[in-house]
């Protein structure tokens, strides 16, 4: 009994396929038909004619360009005088007056220093050494000092007297510490002579009483510059 109602649901599902392809060949030919006639009717109605365009219109000829716009001439700015500068004068200047205070006076009761001891005796002076035999002049002490010695700027200028020279004379005869006494009124004669007399002057030299040389003390000589006859 089941079989026999699988078999006749099986029919009817053949029948029905069967059906809608008839329904679908049969719209397909009504379709094509009608568009077949509705495309033939439009055809012959529809007629063809040549359509004239309308003419371009005329091309606008644009205005002229303004004139360029002159420049206005410009009026130089004012002159603006600066305010005159205002000089503030300083202030004076703060003067401090400073106040000393003295210190407190103070007086000392004067006390007497008590005597200073009597000053020491002076050592005595180291006695003389006696000489046996005095220094004397070697040669003639004109020689040391002679007309070919006169300076040439104190010829030039007219100069002439007498030099004093005080002067030592060593252990050994030779003389030092010359210096001028008395002066010839030129200082360029009188230090010539000082000059050419420790260069020139010898002594034999002073003993003491042993005999041997000593210092031979203190000896002042005098001489004269003259200016040759022609000048």
């Amino acid at each position: 009994m089941a079989y026999a109602d699988q078999k006749a649901g099986s029919g009817r599902i053949v029948a029905l396929i069967i059906v809608g392809i008839l329904h679908v060949v049969i719209g397909y030919a009504f379709i094509s038909g009608l568009a077949y006639k509705y495309v033939k009717k439009v055809t012959e109605d529809t007629e063809t004619f040549d359509v004239e365009e309308p003419p371009p219109p005329p091309e606008e000829i644009p205005p002229p360009p303004p004139p360029p716009e002159q420049p206005q001439p410009q009026s130089p700015p004012p002159v603006v005088t600066p305010p005159p500068i205002v000089r503030t004068q300083a202030p004076p200047p703060v003067v401090i007056q400073s106040v000393t205070t003295p210190p407190p006076t103070y007086n000392p009761v004067p006390v007497a220093a008590p005597p200073a001891p009597p000053a020491p005796a002076a050592p005595p002076a180291p006695p003389a050494p006696v000489i046996s035999k005095a220094a004397g002049i070697r040669g003639n002490p004109g020689s040391w000092v002679t007309d070919a010695d006169y300076p040439a700027s104190a010829l030039n200028a007219g100069e002439e007297g007498v030099s004093g020279l005080t002067f030592e004379v060593n252990a050994n005869g030779r003389i030092e510490n010359c210096r001028v006494s008395s002066s010839s009124g030129s200082s360029t004669l009188d230090r010539t002579a000082c000059r050419l007399v420790t260069s020139r002057g010898r002594y034999t030299p002073a003993l003491d009483a042993a005999g041997r040389p000593t210092f031979g003390g203190t000896k002042t000589l005098r001489f004269t510059w003259k200016l040759p006859a022609d000048r």
